[in-house]
């Protein structure tokens, strides 16, 4: 801080939601980042600021965190085939599209994708690449480009397929590896992108798809190679009905002692979906500090139920949210998935059991929870960084809604960000990207969607 001065100040919230250890919310609140860090947190008088931005009768809250999802998978919206299909369905009406992504389509679909999810408040994104199809390219470099060049704070995955169709796995021959090029090239990724550094913009996790596409020595070498890295471990957990079947009849054992013998119930793993565990395994979920990226409109669009994230949160789970992939949830705005999720714990536990306070927590310090970055994104509190979310209550939609700005927040609505601030930085401002790049980015992916879904 030169002279005196944050780089950034925002004044005037009408509320600021720190999501913080004591979970402060401060009326009248400011917030001042400096080099890509919060300096501080207050009230009243606001110091000085190279830039000021006004949050009057506005809501501000930590930067949104996204725990699960399949960017690429934006290329194949609303595929007719797949639309009314649940999960084992669903993902062989796509797997034939889905073969001939490339290093141009991945990146195109990434950018687009994160840009949606930047303008619903997201700062933080992690994305579950699992597709590498022979010859497509380092996808993986491509998408981490369309982050950086967008703004977004990135956390992708390494993920990976081994077992095919002829090997009683779901996905074609052509897309998947064997287990020794799969875990060389995630030590390469990991490598070549990981940051370790406080801050960091680019991480890597490891992730092997799922139960049913990948070898039961993969997951078992996964969790070894991520301990021998000091990286995260995800992959799909107990989704529906159909992924318990398919575990008692392939391993002999419900999905969650398949995750225990492989290694993976350690507190570097994080799942997605965990829809279907019952009470003892909840139990022993929070027990070893296990996270979970809520997915509930991909879990309901899907048919696989309502995840218990009450139960999970009491437990000691670490509930982060996810928007999932585009094909399934169709939507990658993190504001929604929040709403859901404190509709669907209403619906599952009791009208006081889903808060917007609530949904807000997982939507954020849940999400960095997943991610192995608590204290360091989700939170507005000194030394975590500069990413922050400003909501706009004003106008028909918030009419009326003056008593509690948290609540409103959610119970009104639907709503985009009107500010999205990553390390310091604006990437959405007055709702619009700051990019100039969207309609190209757009026309381009236009061109990309009708390739891969075969309509040219």
């Amino acid at each position: 801080m030169a002279d005196g001065r944050h780089d950034l100040v925002v004044t005037n919230a009408r509320c600021v939601a720190t999501v913080d250890e004591v979970r402060r919310e401060l009326a009248g609140g400011w917030v001042a980042i400096t080099d890509g860090v919060i300096a501080d947190v207050g009230t009243g008088l606001a110091p000085s600021a190279t830039t000021s931005i006004d949050a009057t009768d506005c809501l501000v809250t930590p930067g949104l965190v996204n725990a699960h999802h399949h960017l690429y998978q934006n290329l194949t919206r609303a595929f007719p085939p797949m639309t009314d299909k649940p999960l084992f369905g669903w993902l062989q009406s796509l797997y034939p599209l889905w073969r001939s992504i490339d290093t141009e389509s991945v990146y195109v679909s990434a950018w687009v994708g994160l840009a949606e999810l930047a303008l619903s408040g997201c700062t933080t994104s992690t994305d579950h690449l699992y597709l590498h199809p022979r010859g497509a390219g380092d996808l993986l470099t491509a998408e981490i480009e369309a982050a950086q060049d967008l703004g977004l704070r990135f956390h992708p995955t390494h993920g990976s397929m081994s077992l095919s169709e002829k090997d009683g796995g779901l996905p074609p021959d052509d897309v998947v590896a064997d287990d020794d090029e799969i875990l060389a090239a995630s030590e390469s990724a990991v490598n070549r992108h990981h940051d370790r550094s406080h801050g960091a913009m680019v991480r890597v996790a490891l992730a092997p798809c799922s139960p049913f596409s990948v070898t039961e020595d993969l997951m078992v070498r996964s969790a070894e190679l991520a301990e021998r890295l000091d990286v995260r471990l995800h992959t799909h957990f107990a989704e529906n009905a159909q992924d318990d079947e398919f575990s008692i009849a392939t391993f002999g054992c419900r999905p969650m002692e398949y995750l225990e013998r492989t290694g993976w119930c350690t507190d570097r793993t994080w799942v997605a979906h965990c829809v279907t565990p019952n009470h003892d395994e909840i139990q022993r979920l929070g027990a070893v500090g296990v996270g979970v990226a809520h997915c509930p409109s991909s879990n309901m669009i899907l048919s696989s139920g309502i995840a218990p994230i009450v139960d999970l949160r009491a437990a000691g789970v670490k509930v982060g949210l996810g928007v999932d992939g585009s094909s399934s949830a169709d939507s990658a705005s993190l504001w929604l998935e929040a709403r859901q999720s404190m509709l669907l714990a209403k619906l599952r536990n009791g009208a006081d059991a889903g808060t917007a306070r609530m949904a807000l927590e997982i939507a954020t310090h849940g999400g960095a929870g997943c991610l192995g970055r608590e204290g360091e994104i989700g939170v507005i509190a000194p030394g975590a960084v500069g990413d922050l979310a400003i909501w706009s209550l004003t106008g028909p939609t918030f009419a009326g809604a003056i008593a509690d700005p948290v609540e409103a927040w959610l119970r009104c609505g639907p709503t985009g960000a009107r500010d999205t601030i990553v390390n310091g930085q604006p990437v959405v401002r007055d709702g619009q990207l700051v990019s100039g790049r969207l309609g190209g980015m757009l026309a381009a992916h236009g061109a990309l969607s009708r390739r891969i879904q075969q309509l040219d």
